[in-house]
């Protein structure tokens, strides 16, 4: 869930700061003229992988297939099981998909049969779907959060999220690999990477990395592997893997979607959230996970707030009237990725927006370190609950016992890199300690009150603009990630809403535009990413090269 910056290398889920001015943007080529660089990819793909029936195929479209009788459910889940064979796990050999659910063909033609019986559910109704390994399904698949040490961990009940894609119908395919532990174990990890599923590729130029840490969600659906997938960020690590492999990507406020049955890192922070090809989609799996749990007190707040059907937000006009304030702080780690935002903002004014440029987030850096901080409380207090809720049959009860096992496994579980994060988090206290309420209050005052409300307050905006990040970087397993700039802490951690959206692409890479703003404006942002997703239209699918020039 987190991502990384320069003290958490390792946090995937996400923390693309604009202190990490990395070395990913600097090797990449920059093309001869700013207007390269929404470029149009060639069409030309890796030699040896095939067109695919199902490739860049909508959800609604795969309703109508359905509808009509030229799909069924069991069909669109044996297409997708012989692609992930194909080109997942030979082929290009991408390793997104960390398991496979062995029961999705008997679940599919149930819900066929029931089609044919009653009609759909909604939506998602036969619709596979792919969810990262750290959400629990009470099924025959593991969930480990791609550690070894969870190996056979099998919960006694669904996440609610999973329960609530089971209520909606869909068929989950399987679970994607991830950063390990959400990419909270180390300062130093390589995004992408677990000690049970090893290394998961960018679709893209498969020696660059496909972010983390819902790194096996990204560069799965990316690659058409399944039609929609599931998420989850503490900070960046949906938006980070979304922009990397060219998707749209919603990062909910916390509580509009339930974390119960998701192994945790931060109870403040955390969430889950539709990584998908199209906003649309995005749009559409966002409704059906929302919800009050209890089981998560946090989702009391959502009541009132929330949507079951967020496609209504779905208007290419939205644009038109809104005011919009550019980050410009979160600007200038790259000049490709500086001059693909000033065509995407220029599309904004061309499509009726008023831009605020800059409106800059003043308190931007002085909550950095208090966020680890309050990482490193939170990971201890919330996973040592998440274990004790698997009883007494789980293979590890505490992060003690984690530790512990890595030390013992250190071949398998750390080539690479270490775990000085668990042990950082493992040396502190109970969640009463001064130190950590304060930092807490410090992070809810300067990113909330004093960061995105008063910004958007002092400026009257609908929302906030920047890049997410900057072109993926070349996998390095032995120094870590370098990591190109980001603007995914601020709302990280206010808890506020974060959508990614592909702005273009640099080099043959993919480079995705932040839209965030207030607590509960989900309908703003999915009306403003849409709108500008449809006037650019820059999405393109992945061509599975080796290496950029290649092909």
């Amino acid at each position: 869930m987190p991502r990384k910056n320069a003290k958490l290398s390792g946090t995937r889920r996400s923390f693309l700061r604009t202190t990490l001015i990395g070395s990913a943007a600097a090797t990449l080529p920059l093309h001869p003229a700013l207007g390269a660089a929404r470029e149009i990819v060639s069409s030309t793909t890796a030699p040896g992988v095939k067109s695919f029936e199902l490739d860049e195929v909508t959800v609604s479209e795969l309703q109508d297939g359905m509808k009509s009788g030229k799909f069924t459910a069991r069909s669109l889940v044996e297409k997708y099981s012989a692609r992930i064979q194909e080109i997942d796990k030979n082929g290009p050999g991408i390793n997104s998909v960390l398991e496979m659910n062995p029961d999705a063909v008997s679940i599919a033609d149930a819900l066929d049969q029931e089609r044919r019986a009653k009609g759909p559910r909604g939506p998602l109704h036969g619709v596979p779907v792919l969810i990262k390994d750290n959400i629990d399904t009470a099924d025959k698949m593991m969930t480990t959060a791609g550690s070894l040490a969870l190996v056979g961990s099998k919960p006694a009940q669904d996440s609610f999220v999973a329960q609530k894609l089971r209520s909606a119908g869909a068929v989950i395919l399987g679970k994607t690999n991830l950063s390990e532990w959400a990419n909270i174990r180390s300062s130093h990890s390589t995004s992408g990477w677990s000690g049970r599923g090893g290394l998961t590729k960018n679709p893209y130029a498969l020696d660059r990395n496909p972010c983390g840490s819902s790194s096996g969600t990204g560069a799965g659906i990316s690659a058409n592997l399944c039609a929609v997938g599931i998420g989850t960020e503490t900070d960046g690590s949906i938006v980070c893997p979304s922009s990397s492999n060219g998707l749209a990507g919603i990062k909910p406020t916390v509580g509009l979607v339930s974390r119960s049955g998701i192994i945790p890192i931060s109870h403040t922070q955390d969430g889950a959230g539709p990584m998908c090809r199209t906003v649309r989609d995005a749009a559409i799996l966002l409704g059906v996970l929302t919800g009050v749990d209890p089981r998560d007190e946090a989702t009391a707040a959502s009541a009132g707030k929330s949507y079951n059907d967020y496609t209504g937000f779905c208007d290419p006009n939205s644009l038109k009237g809104t005011r919009i304030g550019v980050a410009r702080k979160y600007f200038g780690f790259s000049d490709a990725v500086d001059a693909l935002m000033e065509q995407s903002l220029d599309v904004m004014k061309k499509q009726g927006a008023t831009l605020v440029d800059p409106a800059d987030i003043e308190t931007l850096g002085k909550f950095d370190d208090t966020e680890l901080l309050v990482f490193m409380y939170e990971l201890k207090a919330d996973l040592n609950a998440y274990l004790a809720r698997l009883g007494s049959n789980a293979p590890v009860r505490t992060l003690k016992d984690i530790i512990d096992f890595n030390d013992r496994n250190r071949q398998k579980e750390m080539p690479y890199f270490g775990q000085d994060l668990f042990l950082k988090s493992e040396a502190k206290g109970p969640l009463t300690e001064k130190e950590y309420l304060d930092a807490l209050a410090k992070n809810r005052q300067l990113a909330r009150t004093e960061g995105i409300d008063a910004t958007m307050d002092k400026f009257h905006l609908d929302a906030i603009v920047a890049p997410t990040g900057g072109p993926a970087w070349l996998t390095d397993l032995l120094n870590g990630d370098h990591v190109a700039g980001g603007s995914s802490n601020a709302a990280a951690v206010a808890g506020y809403p974060n959508i990614n959206v592909t702005a273009g692409f640099i080099s043959g890479l993919p480079v995705g535009i932040s839209f965030f703003g207030r607590a509960w404006s989900e309908p703003v942002l999915i009306r403003l990413a849409y709108a500008f997703e449809q006037a650019t239209k820059a999405r393109q699918p992945p061509r599975f090269l080796s290496t950029i020039g290649a092909g």
